[in-house]
């Protein structure tokens, strides 16, 4: 990347994160309250009512890396493929790589993961979470998450120009999906049910980043794809998918984004 393609980039991220919170009274402190909201509903329904996690250690904190990983990923895809649509005057004034554009609104949720990580650790202590080497495989695990969710952003952002039914239809899927990842009940309680439908739900690299992410910050009790999973083509299966859907994104992205000043 140029000197000025950096530049570019480092103003449109600016711009977007200030964008984001400006005329709310709170600010930047929605890059915390928000996800600590959804996380104190979720714990209250299933932890206090339904009794979900009794058997886990450190319970709150494994809902809190769930939820706050969870928001990232919806963030960070919704950011991404609406900001092509968001910035369109930009693109009929200014001959630049259009990527930039959906990196540029990525890279927002990825500031707002950042400080949401530094709640997690601060609660994971106070709660006697004890720290470990294992902690600092997270960022990788991190730019697994990112990978993926840029993939789907570029993908769909790229078709969102001409077909912007593609934004709605993306919500609506999103929103199941979210009952498929065990991100408020937890992996072992599929894995009693039916294994096979634990190997399914640990093939998706949302739940297999959540699973890890768990088992390095909180307890080696979390089951994770790389204990249930049959073999060592499978475990890496998620890896692959990510890197196949980043792939298959930058290409049609790279394709489109010719026509996008036309079509949009």
């Amino acid at each position: 990347m140029n000197r000025k393609n950096r530049i570019l980039l480092s103003e449109l991220t600016k711009t977007d994160f200030k964008l984001r919170y400006q005329g709310s009274i709170l600010g930047y402190m929605w890059a915390i309250i928000r996800p600590l909201l959804m996380f104190g509903i979720l714990y209250l329904v299933f932890a206090k009512f339904l009794r979900f996690g009794d058997d886990i250690p450190y319970y709150p904190v494994y809902l809190l890396v769930g939820t706050v990983l969870w928001n990232f990923f919806t963030e960070c895809t919704n950011q991404g493929i609406q900001s092509l649509i968001i910035r369109s005057d930009l693109m009929r004034k200014i001959a630049f790589p259009k990527w930039i554009i959906v990196i540029s609104a990525t890279v927002t949720a990825l500031i707002n993961l950042g400080i949401n990580l530094i709640v997690i650790l601060l609660f994971a202590l106070l709660s006697g979470v004890s720290f470990s080497l294992s902690w600092l495989i997270v960022p990788f695990l991190i730019v697994e998450l990112y990978m993926l969710s840029v993939g789907i952003a570029l993908l769909l952002g790229s078709i969102n120009v001409k077909f912007r039914d593609v934004q709605s239809i993306w919500e609506v899927l999103i929103q199941a999906l979210f009952y498929a990842i065990p991100i408020i009940y937890p992996l072992s309680f599929v894995v009693v049910y039916s294994d096979v439908a634990a190997n399914l739900l640990m093939i998706n690299p949302i739940a297999q980043v959540i699973q890890d992410v768990r088992e390095c910050l909180i307890t080696s009790e979390t089951v994770t794809g790389w204990e249930i999973l049959p073999n060592i083509f499978v475990k890496f299966l998620p890896i692959i998918i990510t890197a196949l859907i980043f792939a298959i994104g930058a290409l049609v992205f790279k394709k489109k984004s010719k026509y996008f000043a036309e079509e949009i």
